[in-house]
């Protein structure tokens, strides 16, 4: 992922900063607790797209 790609990039739903999560390649909106997925190098990020985060990867965030 480019990573003056990922500074510009905003969540559509909430305009917040994306976390890029390398292992599972997904860009992931704490706000709106969506992960949009990265495929071929290329985010995602349409909401129908991206799954909704669980209470425990939402924890696992904060920490």
């Amino acid at each position: 992922m480019d990573k003056r790609l990922l500074e510009i990039l905003v969540c559509p739903v909430t305009k917040g900063p994306l976390i890029y999560d390398r292992t599972k390649q997904e860009l992931i909106s704490r706000s709106a607790r969506l992960a949009y997925p990265i495929r071929d190098d290329i985010p995602i990020m349409l909401e129908d797209e991206a799954r909704e985060l669980s209470e425990e990867e939402i924890e696992q965030l904060a920490k």
